[in-house]
């Protein structure tokens, strides 16, 4: 089974190369590695590995933390590896959509571009007010529903963190730690959400890369056809 590990770990040489030594010596394969953060001597890397069927999740955890310098920040099971060239296919695929489509498709597969649990495409048109259904555009698997919900960070001016414990969300949301991200998708009123329960929180260096990629899927979207 794949799980997908998030760690903190001195930004030094070797200290990556430490924890993949634990890791197969505790038997465990790394599928893929992603950098999300460095800085003021440390690291921030999601890095996901193969369980064989005999060994415990938590092994996974011992194993890297008995390097000196390193925490797990989270620990969660993982649908599959994140193909490198993901991104380029899913603009590619966007270019190729029209406009409903396209909010689809990105709503589909963002959330295993940014190993989340589900993401929504809103219009946040005459916000904040209780969100009718014809503002819910597009979402994918797993998704909760925004319907009637007050979204007081819509219309979004910039991409933004949403904590699970904003004063906003239900009870039920919070009780699940329900963390996400958002930002604006296209000009006027949209904006795409991100979200993931039980954390660990988004970092900011995942919030620039969504507002990164949205602001090319909304460009990509609308160019003319070969």
């Amino acid at each position: 089974m794949s799980y997908l590990l998030r760690l903190v770990l001195p930004d030094r040489p070797g200290a990556l190369g430490a924890v993949a030594t634990a890791l197969g010596t505790a038997g465990v394969d790394i599928v893929s590695l992603d950098v999300l953060e460095r800085g003021n001597g440390i690291a921030v890397d999601d890095v996901v590995v193969d369980l064989p069927d005999d060994r415990l999740p938590d092994g996974l955890i011992t194993a890297a933390q008995s390097v000196p310098g390193v925490q797990v920040e989270s620990l969660r099971p993982f649908a599959g590896p994140l193909d490198t060239h993901r991104e380029l296919e899913l603009l590619d695929a966007l270019a190729r959509g029209g406009d409903g489509a396209a909010a689809r498709l990105l709503a589909a597969e963002l959330p295993r571009v940014f190993h989340s649990g589900w993401a929504v495409i809103l219009d946040g048109d005459g916000q904040p007010a209780p969100l009718p259904e014809e503002s819910v555009l597009a979402a994918s698997e797993a998704a909760p529903s925004f319907l009637g919900l007050t979204l007081p960070w819509l219309p979004l001016t910039g991409p933004r963190l949403l904590p699970s414990d904003d004063s906003w969300l239900p009870e039920r949301w919070q009780e699940m730690a329900i963390e996400m991200m958002t930002a604006p998708y296209g000009s006027g009123t949209r904006a795409v959400v991100i979200g993931r329960s039980g954390g660990p929180a988004f970092r900011r260096s995942e919030l620039l890369r969504l507002a990164h990629l949205t602001g090319i899927a909304a460009t990509v979207t609308h160019l003319p056809p070969d």
